[in-house]
C-alpha cells in the first residue's frame, strides 16, 4: 500500500503545479512540447518512487527518423505510465471524447494531438478519429495504443481492435509491437495496491503495412508476434 502512496503523491504533488504552469506556457508558446516533457519525468518519478524498476529491451528495432504506431498489450493500469516515458519522441493517445470538453485542459490536448472516440462510435467519427491520428503521424509525432482496447483479465492477448489498422494502411507508417510484463503482478485488476518489483518493456522488429496484402494479414501477423513475445516471458 505504501508503494501506491507514494505513487500517488508524486503524481498529485507534481502534476497539479505541472498543469497549472505548462498548460498556459504551451497555449502561449503554441506548442506542446516543454509540457509533454514535464509530463513523461513525473510518471518516471511516480513510477521510481512505487519501487517499480523499468527494463526496456529491443530500442534499436524502432526505426530512426519515422513516426510510428506502436501497439501494446494491456494487463494492468501501470502500463501506461511505464509505457509512454518508455518511447522516444512524443506520442499522441487515443482517450474517451468527452475529456476533450474540460476547459483548458481539452485545450492543451487538443494541441497535443490527442485522438477523441467515444463508445459506440459511428462510421463518420471512426473516421473523423483516424483523420486526426493521421495529421498526428504527419506531424512528426508517434501513436500508442492498446489494440485490445481494454485490459486483459489473464494475460492472454484479446481480440484486437481494427482501427488501428486501418490507420497503418492509410498512412503507411511503421507499425511497432511491444510486449510489457510484470505489470500485472505489481498491480492486479480492480485493486490500487501496487507492488514494487521490475516491468519488462520490450519493442519488436516493426511491421511495415506495404508488405502485407491486407490489414487483415498485418493484423495476424503483428498479433502472433506479441503472442510469441508473451510465450517467451
Amino acid at each position: 500500500m505504501f508503494s501506491a502512496l507514494r505513487m500517488s503523491f508524486v503524481f498529485t504533488v507534481l502534476a497539479a503545479p505541472a498543469a497549472l504552469i505548462g498548460i498556459p506556457y504551451s497555449l502561449l508558446r503554441g506548442n506542446i512540447n516543454t509540457m509533454y516533457a514535464w509530463a513523461m519525468s513525473i510518471m518516471r518519478l511516480g513510477i521510481r518512487a512505487a519501487g517499480i524498476r523499468v527494463r526496456i529491451e529491443g530500442v534499436e528495432n524502432i526505426p530512426h527518423g519515422e513516426s510510428c504506431i506502436f501497439l501494446s498489450n494491456h494487463v494492468s493500469n501501470l502500463d501506461p505510465p511505464i509505457l509512454l516515458p518508455a518511447i522516444p519522441g512524443m506520442c499522441s493517445v487515443f482517450l474517451k471524447k468527452s475529456l476533450i470538453k474540460i476547459p483548458l485542459i481539452g485545450t492543451a490536448m487538443r494541441m497535443a494531438k490527442y485522438i477523441p472516440v467515444s463508445r459506440g462510435h459511428s462510421r463518420t467519427e471512426a473516421a473523423q478519429s483516424v483523420a486526426i491520428a493521421a495529421d498526428a503521424l504527419r506531424s512528426g509525432m508517434h501513436i500508442f495504443i492498446f489494440p485490445e482496447g481494454t485490459r486483459s483479465p489473464d494475460g492472454n492477448l484479446l481480440p484486437f481492435k481494427k482501427g488501428a489498422f486501418f490507420l497503418a494502411a492509410d498512412t503507411n507508417a511503421p507499425m511497432v509491437p511491444i510486449v510489457i510484463t510484470g505489470t500485472a503482478q505489481m498491480m492486479h485488476k480492480g485493486s490500487m495496491k501496487v507492488y514494487p518489483g521490475e516491468a519488462v518493456v520490450r519493442f519488436l522488429p516493426a511491421l511495415r503495412p506495404q508488405n502485407f496484402d491486407s490489414r487483415e494479414d498485418l493484423m495476424d501477423t503483428l498479433r502472433l508476434e506479441m503472442q510469441a513475445a508473451l510465450a517467451e516471458g
